[in-house]
């Protein structure tokens, strides 16, 4: 079955049995209960909420309050007294151009170039006309009684404009104003209900509603207004009493009626989102991922079995829960989910796992209706798994999963600490040490359970974690002692072409341990007859000179089979057997098919070729390269930095002209990478020597 197809009916199961394990916790108590019914028994808000509808009534309260802010223009009581003055000065331009004219205009002409001046003053109330009767007689009198009119309306007006105005106080100021003309002596009889109209036209309110500024002032004092909150545990009505609209409100508000039945759904739905959104993000990872398929099933496999496994864990903690006083919560393993899927898989995967299993425990975990997300919950799972992923390194050495532990631990304690430091309520001495002991109980609890699931987990998916290699890699294990003892020449070979595979590997994103490993493994065949084999010769005899070619050939080949069937039979991991069977591929013995040729000219090029197969990863590949270059470099009398670069392109270009990397994903560039290291690992190992004088 291909990736996409397993993928896509793993998720399904999967998320199948999370929503069976988490359904039930989503289901809280409701009541079916109407308007103006008695309350059949004491209900208490089961969450704290925001009353909105009453935060809006205070909000609106405070606003009306606040005090109308108004602006004062000075420039009204300018613009005004500039009006009067331009008005007058009008007449008395047109008294002065007539009197330089040779034949100066009549008294009608005179009125007409006023009017048309003055047809220009345009005010907010419209243009200020003046009968035809008053311009006559303004023409009439004397300039010096024009200017005097002018100075004594701009006097009237400036002491009204010069003060505040407001919109209400306009129509009052106007009637002081015609009676304060009325009664001026100065101005003329005749003209003063003309002037007592340009006033009222004039009088207009100077302190302005700034409505920007006062919303402004408003919307600060509505922000500063508390939210109205029903809190948790709070009496909504007690039993008997009945339940008028504002009570009906607020049980709507808090979510416990279950009138139309949506009230039990919407939980159904929104954990059925939630999950559909986990496989959403775990699938876009797997789809980035450059894992094998086969890889990525397993990878898939482990990340769901075991968050099926804490999920129902979780589960049987909240029920247990229920009967306590003190948040059991806090002794759940906080890192358990990511060490066993840093040290199995990868660390980028861990981040995935640590965040998901933070957002499971605060939906399971959570204390009756309390919130969406028990956050103390997510947040204590979530930076003790964090800790973990830091404090583990690269190495998963069982002594880092003690240290991590313990690191976990004083996380978790700080945590507790915090939480302690911020919640509202008060706790005893006796419930404080249960917060701080389960802290610690947790912590040690996650590398306990991590030593004691990744066994299960590596048998059952057969996965080589980085901690197993770790373990593979000791001098002492068994295998590499039996390679030391009868083949110590092999054992060092293999040593150095660890040394070469490992760092090519780093270089490309491969996995640089696994080569490592499988290079002390790889030739661990040559046991089986170690003399046959040329490292391992120190006497000067070469057995092959006593045998056919064709005896040295099945001698030669078979040390890649039998490798394998040794490993196997000590039951290594499947990568660490392919590695010894496939780091030779079908390559082609030439040394011995041209001494057989000789002796038959019959004999063919795949009569002395490995049975292979061929390298089927990118690390099989690079220890095949390692294998070849190391035992190439050695045998040369004077290696020197451009001998050792011409040997290893010919040895690579040769290996991909043969074929033997078709069956792995290495890419060209990836080899050109792997040339380059090699070259530069040679050279440091096979550097040219100072002679010190005897």
């Amino acid at each position: 079955m291909k990736f996409p197809q397993f993928m896509l009916y793993t998720m399904a199961i999967a998320t199948v049995l999370l929503f069976v394990i988490t359904v039930d916790r989503m289901q809280h108590e409701t009541y079916q209960i109407s308007e103006f019914e008695v309350a059949p028994k004491t209900i208490r808000a089961t969450k704290t909420v925001e009353d909105t509808y009453k935060t809006e009534l205070e909000r609106d309260r405070v606003a009306a309050e606040v005090p109308a802010i108004y602006q004062f223009s000075g420039e009204i009581s300018r613009n005004h007294q500039a009006i009067i003055a331009s008005f007058f000065n009008y007449f008395i331009e047109v008294k002065r151009e007539s009197a330089k004219e040779e034949t100066p205009p009549s008294l009608s002409e005179q009125a007409k170039l006023v009017r048309e001046k003055l047809s220009a003053l345009v005010e907010e109330d419209g243009a200020f006309k003046l009968p035809d009767r008053d311009i006559t007689y303004i023409l009439q009198m004397s300039e010096q009684d024009i200017e005097q009119m002018s100075r004594t309306m701009q006097g009237i007006i400036k002491r009204e404009l010069d003060e505040p105005i407001r919109k209400e106080q306009v129509e009052q100021i106007r009637a002081r104003v015609a009676g304060n003309i009325e009664r001026d002596s100065i101005l003329p009889n005749p003209l003063k209900n003309s002037l007592i109209t340009m006033s009222r036209i004039l009088i207009t309110e100077t302190e302005i509603l700034n409505e920007e500024l006062t919303e402004e002032r408003r919307n600060k004092e509505r922000a500063l207004v508390e939210p109205v909150r029903i809190l948790q545990g709070q009496v909504i009505v007690r039993e008997g009493q009945l339940i008028d609209g504002e009570v009906y409100r607020q049980l709507q508000l808090i979510g416990l009626l279950a009138d139309d039945g949506t009230s039990s759904l919407k939980p159904m739905l929104a954990i059925i989102t939630f999950l559909l959104f986990v496989s959403g993000i775990l699938s876009l990872h797997f789809n980035a991922s450059t894992a094998s398929d086969q890889m990525k099933k397993k990878a898939l496999l482990i990340v769901y079995v075991l968050l099926i496994i804490l999920t129902g864990s979780m589960r049987l903690l909240g029920l247990i829960d229920e009967q306590f006083d003190v948040q059991l919560a806090f002794l759940f393993p906080t890192a358990l989910a990511t060490m066993l899927v840093r040290l199995l898989l990868n660390e980028r995967l861990a981040m995935t796992v640590t965040i998901i299993t933070a957002a499971m425990a605060g939906i399971i975990l959570q204390e009756g209706y309390a919130a969406i997300l028990q956050m103390e919950t997510m947040m204590y799972i979530m930076f003790g798994g964090l800790t973990s992923l830091y404090v583990l390194g690269k190495d998963g050495r069982r002594s880092n999963i003690l240290k991590t532990s313990i690191a976990v631990a004083g996380a978790n304690v700080i945590f507790i600490v915090f939480y302690l430091l911020m919640t509202q309520s008060s706790y005893t001495w006796k419930e404080m040490a249960f917060y701080l002991v389960a802290a610690i109980v947790s912590g040690l609890l996650s590398g306990a359970m991590t030593i004691g699931l990744l066994p299960f987990f590596e048998s059952v998916f057969g996965i080589l974690s980085d901690m197993k290699l770790v373990e593979l890699s000791n001098p002492n294990h068994p295998l590499l002692k039996k390679i030391l003892v009868e083949t110590p020449g092999t054992y060092h070979h293999s040593v150095m072409v660890a040394n070469l595979a490992d760092a090519a590997c780093e270089s490309i994103g491969a996995n640089g341990l696994l080569a490592r490993v499988g290079s002390y493994y790889h030739d661990i065949g040559k046991t089986v007859r170690p003399n046959y084999f040329i490292e391992n010769q120190h006497s000067g005899r070469n057995p092959h000179d006593e045998l056919t070619p064709s005896e040295s050939k099945e001698i030669i080949i078979a040390h890649a089979i039998d490798g394998g069937n040794i490993l196997e039979s000590h039951g290594m991991p499947k990568e660490i057997v392919d590695i010894a069977r496939q780091h030779h591929g079908t390559s082609f013995l030439q040394f011995f098919y041209h001494k057989a040729k000789e002796l038959d000219p019959t004999v063919t090029e795949d009569d002395f070729r490995y049975p292979g197969p061929k390298a089927q990863t990118k690390e099989i590949a690079v220890v095949s390269i390692a294998d070849s270059t190391e035992a190439a470099v050695r045998s040369m009398k004077e290696p020197t930095p451009e001998k050792i670069a011409n040997l290893v392109h010919n040895i690579i270009q040769g290996k991909l002209n043969d074929g033997q990397f078709d069956e792995c994903d290495i890419s060209v560039r990836e080899l050109k990478i792997v040339e380059r290291v090699i070259c530069e690992t040679l050279n440091g190992i096979f550097h040219n020597r100072i002679e010190y004088p005897t």
